[in-house]
């Protein structure tokens, strides 16, 4: 086993806020207690504790609290259930789940959606076909809707116009919030307004006083008007919820979604070459620095991963990489849902660039680096082998399922 510390940053910002209903929970364990005979104990385990020969002593009373094992922040964290038995009304989010997973967008707009629910209200969550998301809980889902179907897979927006109606008339929901983006989000929401006869309020990224608040003309103006019932809110329209877990307690329709007759053919996604996609709209980024010594394997491995190649200032300054592939400050600010990092230590201006992206995997030799502690997940080893590991694990996936295939 690694004697590697691991982080849990959520659990260390729960230590730090004081307002959080965990703060108490996560505070170290007490340096001193009453023994049974009533003398006061010292922890000799506590940070700093050094006995009279200079060796930190064992504890044999059995009354220290926390244990022998090591105190780390990675506590798992239970936090407060929020309920809502019989809710008074419903505020329906279609979030995008772009790969089967809520974004940070799609967590931004559960956000909002409890801020209007308030403790009366439930937040519904209308999810088309499959997932792979686990952790509606923690998002903010009081109860979860997945329509399954093949008439909902891939670009289908007439015949998801169909269902949400169909929810909208069994739950005859208050407001109906979807994400305004690309993914999918902007156009359906659009649609969906048109077909209930709604004026939409759109980009909008606040929601205060009973008013909606979006970017008007090119960005530069805000528009505000009275809270519609249909809201495409943008990125960051309000904190994600985190100091609560909910239900997610599954609902069914009660009615069978009537089958439209599609004008639009989906003849399914078209192949990009990663290398053609702009750096401030790639979803998987694979990004080199100073650590690597081997650039024609992390080519490899990125076209093995179909990712968009990145780098730091020092590979692109090295002229390891073009101008236009630098990430950070300095550079181009990338929004990916992946983003991962090889040998690159992580100076502040690169750690600026990559602020909102969801997933960061940081492969490098120093454990203690920024860019391993910024990371969601860290793999401490040689850039060369780490990557060779990738590119023969990806081919054997491949393998498989063409086997299975066949």
């Amino acid at each position: 086993m690694s004697d590697i510390i691991r982080r849990d940053p959520r659990a260390e910002w729960i230590a730090r806020n004081r307002l959080h209903p965990l703060h108490a929970a996560m505070q170290p364990a007490q340096h001193s207690w009453m023994g049974p005979n009533g003398v006061i104990r010292k922890n000799p385990h506590g940070i700093g504790f050094i006995g009279p020969s200079g060796l930190k002593r064992i504890d044999r009373s059995g009354a220290q609290q926390g244990g022998s094992t090591k105190r780390s922040a990675a506590v798992e964290v239970q936090l407060p259930l929020h309920q809502v038995p019989a809710p008074a009304f419903y505020i329906c989010v279609v979030p995008d789940m772009v790969g089967g997973r809520l974004s940070s967008h799609d967590r931004d707009l559960l956000g909002l959606a409890h801020q209007l629910a308030g403790s009366d209200g439930a937040v519904l969550a209308v999810v088309f076909g499959e997932h792979k998301e686990s952790a509606f809980s923690t998002a903010g889902v009081d109860r979860l809707l997945v329509l399954e179907g093949e008439e909902f897979s891939g670009y289908a927006p007439e015949q998801r116009v169909q269902g949400l109606r169909a929810v909208d008339n069994q739950f005859n929901a208050r407001h109906w919030l979807l994400p305004d983006s690309r993914s999918g989000g902007g156009e359906l929401g659009r649609r969906f307004a048109a077909a209930l006869g709604e004026r939409p309020a759109t980009r909008v990224w606040q929601v205060k006083d009973q008013e909606c608040i979006g970017r008007a003309g090119a960005g530069l103006q805000d528009l505000a008007r009275p809270v519609a019932r249909l809201i495409l809110a943008a990125v960051e329209c309000a904190e994600p919820v985190s100091e609560t877990r909910h239900e997610a307690l599954p609902v069914e329709l009660s009615t069978t979604v009537a089958r439209s007759l599609s004008r639009i053919e989906d003849l399914g996604a078209v192949a990009v070459d990663p290398a053609a996609i702009p750096m401030a709209e790639a979803e998987f980024i694979f990004s080199g620095g100073n650590g690597v010594k081997d650039w024609d394997l992390f080519h490899q491995t990125a076209a093995a991963l179909g990712a968009t190649e990145g780098a730091s200032r020092v590979a692109v300054d090295d002229g390891f990489m073009a101008r236009d592939r630098q990430v950070g400050a300095s550079g181009t600010w990338v929004t990916a849902r992946v983003y991962v990092a090889v040998g690159i230590s992580g100076a502040i201006q690169h750690l600026q660039g990559i602020g909102a992206c969801d997933k960061v995997v940081a492969i490098n030799l120093d454990p203690g680096c920024d860019m391993i502690k910024r990371a969601d997940l860290s793999v401490i080893g040689e850039s060369a082998e780490i990557l060779q590991a990738l590119i023969d694990a990806v081919a054997a996936y491949r393998n498989d399922a063409k086997r299975d295939a066949a």
